[in-house]
């Protein structure tokens, strides 16, 4: 691929990670820190179904998106992903959307209306399920950890390095929270989630933007140093 189809395909992925960030942000915010007691959490989705269902159809469209924005640096062959680390971490990205959607749909859906008609069974069985899947999730902001500090140690990076540090940081909180509130069920790691979630979309945002603005000197140059890094 040329240097005007890379910087095209470097421009189109930073659109979709723009969007895709900008949504899963606003979906985080929205979505709150969830309950390790599950009667807690059953009882929540249901006094405010219709905004739970509005969230994950928000998380879905979002995730989908990330890993359209994967697919396009996995194929383009951009700078991006010019060292192993990176590459694997836009397809641990790609791959950790495409888990984790499964569970924003599902929560969109059977687990909305299982805690609505307070069937507990379902909604236990269903809750199960999407956690599970929502594993991706923690994996998904390991990876934008490593793209993150990868970035930060760029010569000429798309954002700020200390942004880029506090990035690493928030993806590598937000994997923890996760860990801490799903695997282990401690109180206090969801919220460590949600709201190192939501710092790492906000940098993915600026990522994107700077992506899909950036020209093709930049592009040059980035190729250039990824090729000194070999």
């Amino acid at each position: 691929m040329n240097v005007p189809q890379k910087q095209t395909a470097s421009r189109t992925a930073g659109g979709w990670l723009a969007a895709a960030a900008f949504l899963l942000a606003a979906a985080l915010m929205f979505h709150g820190a969830l309950a390790v007691d599950l009667e807690t959490q059953m009882k929540h989705i249901a006094e405010g179904a219709g905004r739970w269902a509005a969230v994950h159809w928000a998380a879905a469209a979002a995730l989908s998106a990330f890993a359209v924005a994967g697919l396009i640096v996995l194929s383009s062959g951009t700078p991006l992903t010019a060292q192993w680390w990176t590459l694997s971490a836009w397809a641990v990205v790609t791959l950790g959307a495409l888990w984790t959607v499964t569970t924003a749909l599902a929560e969109a859906s059977v687990v909305s209306a299982a805690a609505v008609a307070g069937d507990q069974t379902m909604f236990e069985a269903w809750w199960r399920f999407a956690e599970a899947k929502a594993n991706g999730f923690a994996f998904l902001a390991l990876a934008f950890a490593v793209i993150a500090a990868n970035e930060a140690a760029m010569p000429r990076p798309f954002t700020p390095s200390w942004a880029s540090w506090i990035a690493a940081l928030a993806g590598a909180a937000a994997f923890s929270g996760w860990v801490v509130g799903a695997w282990l069920g401690i109180r206090g790691g969801s919220a460590v989630w949600v709201t190192a979630s939501l710092v790492m979309c906000l940098w993915l945002i600026w990522l994107g933007v700077a992506l899909a603005r950036a020209g093709a000197d930049k592009s040059e140059h980035m190729a250039a140093e990824a090729g000194r890094a070999i």
